[in-house]
């Protein structure tokens, strides 16, 4: 449009001055094509510009846009521009060889949110990926997958006789669920290798993440919680509080097979056993910090934590906090070993980008990602063994130092 007018701009020049018609027209008809060619030479630099600054690769940018364009004009079989899509963000995410970083399409989307609202149809088992290979990180406490004999650490080698390698982690995880009733098959091999099959049927699985009890003939109060959803703080809250009216005078907390969840919900919980003080810090990319907090002037009774090969992220960060804090004491083997923070993005109302974008250091500093938070006191638990060692140890620790408070209190 501005070509047009510059045009009109300059017919009207030359009525009014007669004899310079011919240099007057000359000059309008050069500056159009040359406004023209520089508008679009604009434009290209503007759009590479763009590219550059968005993508950090504007050569690699221009190369996928050929791609897309080829298959556009030249591809002879069916596909779809949302299969296109999808499977491109799809390879970006994998291309960072990070297992907590996924694309999240409206099946995966659904999935992250019925994580963290409590609900999902499935066999009640959390994966991990480390390796590329499948590795259960826990089994939920009454779960269809828990009563089928699998345990933290066994790896998935096949679900309905098709071979997970080389698949994603999403694509495992959302053929082993499915709706109640149904059922699905899993190859599993054990840490000490030996491999076995289970048939197993889906059922709704219900999360309630928290549950309280008093050991019995003690004044210990048990909590174990089996993974940070949205309503953990609450739950959390509500079971130390019936305890102590109980007559709670030390807590044990237990955090095996608790494969994590918000952070948030485990900070709430940590203000009730972290002195004062930073719970947790998170650094992202630019080095930017953000210290969580307890605000509990004084932790008020003796503790004592449980941790296993299957406690990681959420629940790392918890015992992580009371170990650094001298909080209480943990018992158990080291943790699994996940100190990184992920985000989750909105692409679309249901599809998103779960991406790693920060990594948590505990109160002292010390990251545990890869490393896992190793316990005070270390005690394996026997396999099929008919006792709980680990909480018998810890129970018994606690009874010493309620007996050494007593002592005190009668000098």
């Amino acid at each position: 449009m501005s070509s047009f007018l510059l045009f009109d701009i300059t017919l009207y020049f030359v009525v009014c001055n007669g004899g310079n018609q011919v240099f007057n027209k000359k000059v309008s008809i050069w500056v159009i094509p040359l406004v023209v060619i520089l508008s679009i030479t604009m434009t290209v630099f503007g759009m590479i510009w763009g590219l550059q600054k968005v993508t950090h690769n504007a050569e690699g940018a221009l190369q996928f846009l050929y791609t897309l364009g080829r298959i556009h004009s030249g591809y002879v079989g069916e596909y779809t521009d949302k299969k296109l899509f999808e499977g491109a963000m799809h390879g970006l995410v994998e291309s960072l060889d990070d297992p907590y970083s996924e694309y999240l399409n409206e099946e995966g989307f659904a999935r992250l949110n019925e994580m963290t609202d409590g609900t999902f149809g499935g066999i009640g088992v959390v994966l991990g990926q480390r390796n590329k290979e499948f590795v259960v990180v826990s089994p939920m406490e009454g779960s269809p997958g828990a009563k089928a004999g699998i345990e933290a650490g066994d790896k998935i080698l096949k679900v309905n006789d098709v071979d997970t390698k080389g698949r994603s982690l999403e694509d495992v995880v959302s053929t082993i669920r499915g709706k109640k009733g149904t059922n699905v098959k899993l190859l599993l091999e054990h840490k000490n290798g030996e491999q076995f099959t289970a048939d197993i049927v889906r059922d709704d699985i219900k999360i309630k993440s928290v549950a309280g009890k008093m050991l019995p003939d003690s004044k210990v109060g048990y909590i174990r919680i089996s993974m940070f959803n949205e309503n953990t703080g609450e739950e959390f809250k509500k079971a130390y509080e019936k305890l102590e009216q109980e007559g709670m005078q030390a807590t044990l907390l237990d955090l095996r097979h608790n494969p994590g969840g918000l952070l948030g919900e485990c900070v709430k919980v940590a203000n009730y056993i972290v002195p004062k003080g930073p719970v947790v810090s998170i650094t992202d990319k630019k080095g930017k910090t953000q210290v969580y907090e307890s605000k509990l002037e004084k932790v008020k009774y003796p503790l004592a934590v449980l941790i296993d090969h299957g406690s990681a992220s959420a629940s790392e960060i918890v015992s992580g906090a009371v170990q650094d804090t001298k909080a209480g004491k943990l018992f158990g083997v080291k943790t699994y070993g996940k100190g990184c923070v992920q985000s989750v993005f909105h692409i679309t109302s249901d599809t998103g980008l779960k991406l790693t974008t920060a990594m948590y250091y505990t109160p002292s500093g010390r990251s545990i990602h890869k490393m896992g938070v190793e316990p005070d006191v270390e005690i394996e638990l026997p396999e099929k063994s008919a006792t709980d060692v680990q909480l018998k140890k810890a129970e018994e620790y606690l009874r010493e130092e309620l007996e050494k408070e007593k002592q005190k209190n009668a000098k």
